[in-house]
C-alpha cells in the first residue's frame, strides 16, 4: 500500500526569488507555514525595510537583497544554505505609459521577467539535482493573450512559459521537476494600476467568470500543489489560475 500524500515540508529549504512581496511573499510563508526553511530574495537593501508595506510579511523568512538583472552577482552569490529542495522564480517588472516600446525599456523588463529566471536556474540547477528538487516559475496569463501597451511584459512572460517546457524536458532525467503558475488578476503592486482605479477594475472583473480577482494567497496554493509529492509525475506544465478569464 502506497503512503499518503503529505504537505508538510519539514526539512526541506526553499528559496523564492522575489518573495518580499505579492504572490511570491504568500509562496514563501505559506512553505514555511508547512515547515519548511524559507529564504527569499527581494530589492530593498534590509527586511525592515520592507515594515508597513502591504503584501509583505517576512516574519520568519531568511531575506537577502539581490538585483536579479545583473547577472554577474547572481552567479557570484555564495547562498547560506547547503541545500535546496524548491526554487521559486517569482521575480518581475513592468513599465507602463508604453515606456516598454523603447528598447532600453524593453530590455530592462526583459532583464526581470525572462533572462533572470535563465540565470537563476544555472545557479541552483546543481543543488536542485542534489535533492531531485523542483522549480516553479509564476508567469502571467498575459502570455496567452495581448497586453495593450507592454510588449516586454507579454513577450517576457509567454517566454517564461516556453522555458518552463526546455529546462522541465533538460532536467528530467536528473529528477528536477520544472512547472509554473499563470496567475490571472491578482492585486499586487504590480497591478496596482488596474484593480485600484474603479473603471478598469471594473472591466477587469466583467472578464472573469468567478466574478472577483484571486488572491496571493489562492496561487501560493498552487504552488505548494507543485511542489509537493501530489505532483510528482508533473513537469512542464504551467498552471493557468485566472478564474476562468481565458475560458
Amino acid at each position: 500500500m502506497s503512503k499518503p500524500f503529505s504537505l508538510d515540508l519539514s526539512g526541506r529549504t526553499a528559496l523564492v526569488i522575489g518573495g518580499s512581496g505579492g504572490i511570491g511573499n504568500a509562496i514563501a510563508q505559506a512553505f514555511r507555514a508547512h515547515r519548511a526553511t524559507v529564504h527569499v530574495w527581494g530589492t530593498k537593501e534590509r527586511a525592515a525595510d520592507y515594515a508597513g508595506i502591504a503584501g509583505s510579511d517576512l516574519d520568519g523568512l531568511h531575506y537577502q537583497q539581490m538585483d536579479v538583472s545583473d547577472f554577474g552577482a547572481v552567479e557570484a552569490y555564495q547562498p547560506p544554505f547547503d541545500r535546496l529542495d524548491i526554487l521559486v522564480q517569482s521575480q518581475g517588472s513592468v513599465l507602463y505609459r508604453r515606456q516598454e516600446f523603447a528598447i532600453p525599456s524593453f530590455r530592462q523588463v526583459v532583464d526581470v521577467n525572462l533572462i533572470s529566471i535563465m540565470a537563476c536556474a544555472n545557479k541552483f540547477e546543481a543543488l536542485l539535482v542534489e535533492t531531485s528538487g523542483t522549480m516553479i516559475v509564476v508567469s502571467s496569463s498575459a502570455a496567452y493573450h495581448a497586453t495593450r501597451g507592454n510588449p516586454a511584459y507579454n513577450a517576457s512572460k509567454a517566454g517564461a512559459v516556453g522555458l518552463v517546457r526546455t529546462l522541465a524536458q533538460a532536467w528530467a532525467d536528473k529528477g528536477v521537476r520544472v512547472n509554473g503558475i499563470a496567475p490571472g488578476f491578482v492585486p499586487t503592486r504590480l497591478t496596482a494600476v488596474t484593480v485600484e482605479d474603479t473603471k478598469r477594475s471594473e472591466a477587469a472583473v466583467s472578464r472573469i467568470p468567478m466574478g472577483r480577482f484571486g488572491t496571493p494567497e489562492e496561487m501560493a496554493g498552487v504552488a505548494m500543489f507543485l511542489a509537493s509529492p501530489l505532483a510528482s509525475y508533473v513537469t512542464g506544465q504551467t498552471v493557468l489560475a485566472d478564474g476562468g478569464m481565458l475560458l
